[in-house]
């Protein structure tokens, strides 16, 4: 089994960890119904993409 042969500094590992944050998703506001969507998808509330119709809004009622 591998094992370092000395220790990893602090600025070293902070170097490595530095992509592992995470990231607060870029929203983007749906044409038809203004209600925030997650950029190149469907929107969930209104169903739309582009401009047409893929699914239609579910009601919970």
């Amino acid at each position: 089994m591998a094992v370092p042969k000395r220790k990893s500094s602090r600025s070293r590992k902070g170097k490595r960890r530095s992509h592992d944050a995470i990231r607060i998703p870029n929203l983007s506001t749906c044409p038809q119904c203004t209600e925030p969507k997650l950029p190149h998808r469907i929107c969930p509330q209104c169903g739309t993409y582009r401009g047409k119709v893929f699914n239609e809004a579910k009601d919970l009622d």
